[in-house]
């Protein structure tokens, strides 16, 4: 994992982030180390981000995270489990809301479709986890709604968004507004945002 000040030297449109990038950081640490959930969420193209980050952190990323000894103990005792154990990586619990598609289209199709990512967020989370909100705007309703929802049941809320000031933002426990108002710029800086946090993540819980 690079230091934060390097990853802002190769994306200076970050350099106002610095301080709530670090507070992610943290706030995503303390929350695996308590046993959370980190669930995503987002939509178009955020959407594609939410599902990218749950595959950074539920298998290796930058680190082949072999299976806790304990795991591996276990496995043996099963006939083929030495080539799990040999196969399998470590992982950390992570959910993208819209992977939910039976729920969210049932929803949607019942009752009203601005709430199925709250709707998702209140039949899964527990109080301790986490919600990664991503919006350009910081205004998607259906966003905006499922960081509401979290607020009522203790869930920490992250907020993914562009520079302006949003309702997500105003919501979140630490928001990181990149310094970028165009859509697919905005997109453009939450990645290796996303990436150093997840990068950051896995150095705490995973060992060489």
């Amino acid at each position: 994992m690079e230091p934060v000040d390097l990853l802002i030297g190769r994306y200076p449109k970050l350099v106002n982030c610095r301080a709530d990038l670090l507070c992610a950081l943290d706030l995503l640490r303390e929350g695996f180390g308590r046993g959370g959930t980190l669930f995503t969420c987002g939509n178009g193209g955020s959407a594609a981000d939410a599902d990218h980050i749950v595959g950074e952190l539920a298998k290796g990323f930058l680190k082949k995270r072999p299976v806790p000894r304990e795991l591996r103990e276990a496995l043996a005792a099963i006939p083929g489990g030495d080539s799990l154990a040999d196969g399998l990586q470590g992982g950390l619990p992570a959910v993208s809301l819209h992977s939910q598609s039976a729920l969210l289209t049932a929803f949607a199709n019942d009752c009203d479709p601005s709430l199925i990512y709250a709707q998702a967020l209140y039949a899964l989370s527990k109080p301790g986890d986490m919600l990664l909100a991503i919006s350009t705007s910081g205004n998607s309703q259906n966003v905006v709604n499922a960081a509401k929802l979290a607020k009522a049941c203790g869930v920490t809320v992250l907020a993914l968004t562009g520079e302006r000031p949003s309702k997500l933002s105003d919501l979140a426990d630490c928001a990181i507004r990149v310094g970028e108002r165009e859509t697919y710029r905005v997109q453009e800086l939450h990645l290796p945002v996303y990436h150093w946090l997840c990068a950051g993540v896995e150095e705490t819980f995973f060992a060489e």
